[in-house]
């Protein structure tokens, strides 16, 4: 597939084929892109909610200002973040180095030690703020693999986090929604489709030395 031609033919589909739903294939390379997205330091403090059904997806339409994606697309995707970074984060994701490659406790331990030191030093609000830094990365690998599969999508940054924390009880779980992705595929007459893409020429947008 040709990757630059899929990118061309991405928009920000603002109208969803309710008729259209994602297959259980697509769906699973979707939310495989998702855990195999570049973290700092690969702690993965964020995680991705999936919701299909109808129902809690048309409660979620109101704080999102009336953007009828939420509800129409196949599925819409949450971007959480974790409320805060703890010590046991960071020891977990070293367990899981040393059992999944079998590295020595002796070349971990620094490196341990350090990742932990460094969320020591930063607020609740900055651990967030460095979460949320990875959840953007997240949001671009989701919306090109989703180019690449022929998946329409919508990143959304306008809808009101603390109402869709409370409807999909996140709390609970420790999380916090910052961005939305509605996918699914475009309805026939959405306008926006037919339109030409709006870029500066590559000699202005890319600088080579």
């Amino acid at each position: 597939m040709d990757t630059i031609k899929q990118l061309k033919w991405r928009y920000a589909t603002k109208k969803f084929d309710t008729t259209k739903t994602l297959s259980k294939a697509k769906l699973d390379i979707i939310t495989q892109a998702f855990n195999l997205t570049a973290t700092s330091f690969g702690l993965q403090t964020i995680k991705l909610v999936v919701i299909e059904n109808k129902d809690i997806r048309a409660s979620l339409v109101a704080p999102a200002f009336g953007q009828k994606q939420v509800q129409d697309a196949s599925h819409l995707l949450v971007i959480c973040v974790q409320k805060n970074i703890e010590d046991k984060d960071v020891t977990n994701y070293y367990n899981s180095i040393k059992s999944i490659r079998n590295t020595p406790e002796s070349i971990l331990k620094p490196y341990r030690e350090d990742l932990i030191k460094m969320m020591q030093g930063k607020t609740v609000k900055e651990r967030q703020q460095w979460s949320t830094n990875q959840a953007y990365i997240a949001l671009g690998n989701l919306m090109t693999v989703c180019a690449i599969e022929g998946v329409d999508a919508c990143p959304m940054e306008g809808f009101l986090p603390n109402k869709y924390d409370e409807i999909l009880k996140l709390d609970k779980k420790g999380l916090k929604s910052v961005l939305l992705l509605p996918i699914g595929y475009r309805a026939g007459d959405d306008i926006f489709s037919k339109f030409a893409k709006v870029r500066k020429p590559i000699e202005e947008a890319v600088i080579k030395i």
